[in-house]
């Protein structure tokens, strides 16, 4: 059985009769507008500009075009490479020749932008209604790129950050990384500020220890386990080679809940 757009579309919550699909071709000049096109290395924004503005011509372009655009790049033969998913918040303005419409960049399919490839079969259209685009076939999906470990010193993340590098392949580097130390974290409730200070020892690393928060949420700490894990956030205070005794890092982590005062303040019961 053929993968198709229609449920790639429906994973990440989009109604194919609620969405336009849109495959842009590189050109100097838009045919319609006379605007000024996009290139292979146009920049995100770029495209973005580009894509808000529109022939205001009904044969060209939708009079009441949807919220959801499903923007593709064309690759060459009957190839569209995913650009990225906007949402049209609303019409601008209209001149009686161009139709600027207010964008923005959505979250739906991030993960698959620049790697989804589809087979378009209306190659003298450049928009369709999300039902027909449905129905195209999946060619690809490309690995995604590894992301760089940003280093110790620099690491944040959200939650939902936090979940994605224990399990996804783009940060097998980092999961490397945080196997390879172990040392005191910082977890600080974005909600009210409220800071707790943990500690990875013994034969648990800090990836070991980060996979039980990304897992439950808590780590079994009796204070978080009332709190939405959705609004912390992880960092690194001092990491430690694996052979430091485990008395050192106690008085690290003693320290820390000192300075931060994170019994009194915060979220740390001993």
């Amino acid at each position: 059985m053929t993968l198709t757009l229609d449920s790639i579309l429906r994973s990440a919550g989009i109604d194919p009769t609620e969405a336009m699909v849109i495959r842009h071709a590189y050109v100097r000049e838009h045919e319609d507008t006379g605007l000024v096109g996009i290139h292979a290395d146009s920049t995100d924004a770029e495209i973005l500009y580009y894509t808000g503005r529109q022939s205001a011509k009904q044969r060209v372009f939708p009079v009441a075009p949807p919220k959801v655009w499903v923007v593709f790049v064309r690759e060459g033969g009957d190839r569209a490479r995913l650009w990225s998913v906007v949402e049209n918040r609303r019409e601008i303005s209209n001149d009686g020749a161009v139709r600027t419409f207010d964008l923005s960049v959505s979250d739906q399919l991030a993960d698959l932008r620049n790697r989804l490839v589809i087979g378009w079969r209306s190659p003298r259209t450049w928009w369709i209604n999300g039902t027909t685009a449905a129905k195209y076939p999946v060619m690809e999906i490309a690995d995604a790129q590894p992301v760089p470990f940003p280093g110790f010193d620099r690491l944040i993340l959200d939650y939902p950050q936090l979940q994605a590098v224990m399990r996804d392949h783009r940060y097998a580097s980092w999961r490397t990384a945080l196997a390879s130390v172990m040392g005191i974290y910082l977890i600080t409730d974005t909600r009210d500020g409220r800071q707790y200070v943990g500690k990875a020892d013994g034969a648990e690393s800090i990836r070991q220890r980060w996979n039980v928060y990304a897992t439950n949420g808590h780590g079994g700490n009796v204070e978080l386990r009332t709190l939405d894990p959705s609004t912390f956030r992880y960092s690194l205070l001092r990491v430690f080679d694996p052979a430091t005794p485990e008395s050192k890092i106690n008085e690290a982590e003693e320290h820390y809940k000192r300075a931060l005062d994170s019994r009194t303040w915060g979220l740390n019961r001993n």
